[in-house]
């Protein structure tokens, strides 16, 4: 069933929001100008989201009250904190950004949470705890944390633990750097809970999440003449219940499947999923457009769902040759596609979310738009994320874009699209129908609460 009415919150990350205390407000301004992926956990209590400036900021959603029934499902700030800095690298005189482009929760083992975050290099491993109780009676140290002079001692006590104010904690448990060249645009745990991979332009890295200083490349698409460089790997995936299995995808519009029990280096892949070219729509744009730009697994394993430019595809794992459903996610841009690439939006990174149970698909689209797409019925809708929307019980109305002929009211025009306000990045609750959506300093969080079917 598709979410046809939604609640909304809006979260706006701006100089006046209370996360910027930390941060000079013209410094704060440029870094949440531009937010990056949100991911909810394994239970969907938490949401996680980076931006550009290095900072995680985490939602904590809050129990429902007895006086107030409708309110479980609102997300509340529940810590920030700068998971990257500014670096610069000395031997080629470049700048790392601190910008985080990916964020993977681990399953949960204990009261504890742990995520790992990215920029463009380095991939980091945090601890989120929480601490309720402080000691105090401590013999050898003072009220101030001081050692006492220890001929001052004249009898013990045992510390005791009392109550405080809630604290959480965030704080770095590991550093996994150099083990890439390019910039990293992956990462993914894997399901034995204890390994995970990076993967960049052109390799891809197995890790150990206890172990640092080492990696092992499974992947090395890097040719010995650069001159030789037909594509690069845009995203990779672990499968969610075979911890040997793992997909790639390329520019080429390409997905590679290997396993890992066949070789130490998954150069050679088990599987190859390409769709044949139709020549009839052979164009300038072509290799450009056909970009996968996302992969994800189901949830069951079973499909793969792909983004590129222009569409958004389901394959099934037993089929190679084609996909098993396209949808177009917005079609009516083919027409623009020229002045797209001279404005570079042409390379933009869509990404594609599944729904808990694999039958409704979402991904973002212009002028903050994005689409939802139900697998069994086969009905699409457009929403968009605003400020008009994101008031409390506000109703998300289905948008059309209109290419010409007859508008209806509300419709909106091809040439009336804004391509500044743009939703790249999405996520889905994994068990109830709440949406994140990510638009510029914007985290509007969306809830189905009425549950009522979608017209088409």
């Amino acid at each position: 069933m598709l979410i046809c009415v939604l609640f909304a919150n809006s979260y706006s990350l701006s100089p006046i929001s209370p996360l910027s205390l930390s941060l000079p407000p013209i410094l704060l301004h440029l870094s949440l100008s531009y937010l990056t992926p949100s991911l909810f956990n394994h239970t969907g209590e938490l949401l996680a989201t980076g931006d550009k400036g290095g900072r995680v900021v985490i939602f904590q959603r809050e129990p429902e009250g007895k006086t107030e029934p409708f309110s479980q499902g609102e997300y509340n700030v529940y810590n920030t904190f700068q998971s990257h800095e500014p670096e610069f690298d000395y031997l080629k005189s470049l700048e790392i950004e601190e910008k985080i482009n990916k964020i993977r929760w681990l399953p949960q083992q204990n009261a504890a949470h742990f995520l790992l975050s990215t920029n463009d290099k380095t991939v980091k491993l945090w601890k989120v705890s929480e601490r309720d109780k402080r000691p105090e009676g401590y013999n050898l140290k003072d009220e101030e944390g001081r050692m006492k002079n220890l001929s001052t001692v004249t009898s013990l006590q045992v510390p005791v633990l009392k109550p405080m104010d809630l604290m959480v904690e965030v704080s770095p448990r590991r550093v996994f750097a150099n083990a890439h060249t390019y910039h990293v645009n992956s990462i993914s745990v894997n399901s034995d809970h204890e390994t995970y991979m990076s993967a960049d332009d052109l390799r891809i890295n197995l890790w150990h999440l206890g172990i640092t200083n080492r990696s092992f490349n499974i992947v090395d698409i890097k040719p010995v003449n650069m001159e030789d460089l037909t594509e690069v790997i845009t995203a990779a995936e672990f499968h969610p219940h075979h911890c040997n299995l793992l997909v790639y995808s390329s520019s080429k519009g390409t997905l590679r499947l290997c396993d890992m029990r066949e070789a130490a280096l998954c150069d050679k892949h088990s599987k190859l999923f390409e769709e044949p070219e139709d020549p009839s729509n052979r164009s300038f744009f072509s290799e450009i457009i056909s970009s996968v730009s996302d992969v994800k697994f189901s949830h069951s394993g079973r499909y793969l769902l792909t983004r590129d430019y222009l569409t958004a595809k389901v394959w099934d794992l037993n089929m190679e040759n084609k996909p098993l459903e396209i949808y177009q996610v917005h079609e009516y841009l083919r027409s623009k596609l020229c002045s797209l690439y001279e404005n570079d939006c042409i390379f933009d990174k869509f990404e594609c979310v599944w729904n808990g149970s694999d039958s409704v698909i979402m991904t973002g689209a212009y002028n903050n738009f994005f689409r939802m797409f139900d697998r069994n019925t086969n009905r699409d809708v457009t929403l968009e994320a605003s400020r008009e929307s994101s008031k409390p019980r506000a109703v998300l109305k289905p948008r059309r874009v209109c290419q010409g002929g007859k508008r209806r009211k509300d419709d909106i025009s091809v040439d009336s699209l804004d391509f500044t306000k743009k939703i790249l990045h999405t996520a889905w609750h994994p068990t109830e129908n709440i949406i994140a959506i990510a638009a510029t300093n914007n985290l509007y969080i969306f809830q189905d609460k009425l549950n009522q079917e979608m017209h088409g």
